[in-house]
């Protein structure tokens, strides 16, 4: 018996802000252009490399460095499509990125967790995957999942372990960190073909999205690029995530930093537009920073990742911006703090993804209490963010007329109408019997644990859970 999965709640922001102007729009634009033709990237993959020489950048295949003029760029950028639609597993769960909305993911994929029950330190596994999946099926908050842990107990084929995790237990679109190598692509492909039904309705919903990093300082990986192209050929939408550090991988500036990880996630799309002209992909930047005392990675400031998001629009493409994460070790105030305020901006600026929610320790730890909480500021910020409704039965004029100076409004039937339609938290400020408040730690591990023992999502038939075994069967055997 399976429960129904709640519908999304996106952000839906009444108002908008800008960070950069337009004029400091023009020299990030200028910045990259002046980088790629210049400098370039290191390209380590043979196709790709042909790919660029076949559509006019300047390559040096010797030391594997491609150069891309203004016109070049310009050119396969024009052909990137503004928007498009990432499928859910049903299509009440598809993500239209044409509209004026935030659609928010989990954060992935760590290496360590705190176990469910016995709230154990330990590698993670794939049934931790399913749990996350699960219980962020359930939270209106997510709108799409990321494998929030890796799959470490299936060495041989991890990413295709974490997404047969992921689709057997959320209705939710997928988006993978680590499909990063062309053969592991091509089973992710024929996973997705199996979740959709049909080739033509893979295509039209696409079930499944790639997250490609590329390298800090200006450089791509060659498997991953390989894997991209892979993805895209298939229609599957492909994003670029640039993550240079400030002071180590990345001038010590925000400037700088902004300017060389842009270049490095231009250079990527540029690629796929000249492979496949009008394949789905999006821009993702998400920067750190080296703490100069200690040299460990060090987040940034919320308006750095708001500033990606305009630069995706700039260059006319879709975003994923980075909302949530840092580096506390355990829930708490410093869990908590900024990611609600990278959130609010990134979507003040019209951001149509974000994605961060859920793990703690730099993206390493799932504490299975943290998603419930990150909801909870999730929802503060789609609140905030929200439209004032202003209508006569809001303004309440003719209550405020009968109860006149001094009186009250407890035995209007105005007030228990709207008492009944306002939404409380199950996790924050939640009375307790003696007068007090519930700790909110505890309450979010009460919900987790409810969600795990009481939502089901619809499964998958008998049918696409055999065929998805037998393409994990054969890509182990490929793989190892």
């Amino acid at each position: 018996m399976f429960s129904e999965t709640p519908p999304i709640a996106p952000i839906a922001p009444a108002y908008r802000l800008r960070i950069l102007t337009d004029e400091q729009l023009d020299r990030f634009k200028a910045a990259t252009f002046e980088i790629l033709e210049r400098t370039g990237v290191l390209v380590p993959s043979e196709r790709a490399l042909k790919i660029y020489a076949e559509h006019g950048a300047d390559v040096d295949f010797e030391n594997q460095i491609v150069r891309l003029s203004s016109d070049v760029i310009l050119g396969a950028l024009a052909k990137a499509p503004r928007h498009y639609t990432m499928g859910g597993r049903t299509r009440a769960f598809d993500l239209d990125l044409s509209k004026p909305v935030t659609y928010e993911a989990t954060d992935g994929t760590g290496t360590k967790t705190i176990d469910y029950v016995t709230r154990e330190l330990r590698a993670s596994i794939k049934d931790d995957v399913a749990k996350s999946a699960r219980v962020a099926d359930y939270l209106s908050a997510i709108s799409f999942y990321w494998p929030m842990v890796s799959a470490q107990d299936h060495p041989q084929a991890p990413s295709l372990h974490e997404l047969d995790a992921a689709f057997n237990n959320t209705l939710k679109h997928v988006q993978t960190p680590t499909v990063v190598e062309e053969a592991t692509a091509r089973y992710a492909i024929e996973m997705a073909r199996v979740i959709s039904g049909t080739e033509e309705a893979m295509r039209a919903h696409p079930p499944l999205s790639l997250l490609i990093c590329t390298i800090a300082p200006l450089a791509q990986d060659e498997g991953a690029m390989d894997a991209a192209l892979t993805a895209a050929e298939a229609g599957i939408p492909v994003g670029f995530m640039a993550m240079p550090n400030t002071g180590s991988t990345a001038p010590a500036t925000i400037a700088g930093t902004v300017a060389v990880g842009d270049a490095e996630i231009v250079s990527a799309l540029v690629l796929i537009q000249m492979a496949f002209p009008g394949a789905p992909v999006y821009h993702s930047f998400m920067p750190g920073m080296t703490h100069p005392r200690t040299g460990a990675y060090y987040g940034h400031e919320a308006r750095v990742y708001a500033m990606g998001v305009e630069l995706a629009h700039m260059w006319g493409v879709p975003t994923l911006a980075g909302t949530f994460g840092g580096p506390a070790q355990s829930v708490g105030w410093e869990s908590g703090l900024g990611g609600d305020l990278a959130s609010f901006l990134s979507a003040l600026c019209g951001g149509e993804m974000g994605s961060g929610m859920g793990l703690l320790d730099g993206s390493t730890l799932l504490h299975p209490e943290a998603l419930v909480l990150d909801a909870e500021l999730y929802h503060s910020v789609r609140v905030n963010a929200a439209e004032l409704d202003t209508s006569a039965d809001q303004l309440a004029l003719d209550v405020i007329h009968t109860v006149g100076p001094r009186g009250h409004y407890l035995r209007e039937r105005h007030t228990r109408d709207y008492f009944h339609k306002m939404e409380f938290s199950e996790v924050l400020h939640v009375p307790d019997v003696d007068g007090s408040y519930r700790e909110p730690v505890e309450m979010a591990r009460r919900q987790t644990d409810w969600i795990l023992d009481n939502h089901h999502p619809e499964p998958l038939s008998d049918s696409q859970k055999a065929e998805l075994t037998r393409i994990l069967e054969a890509a182990e055997n490929e793989l190892s």
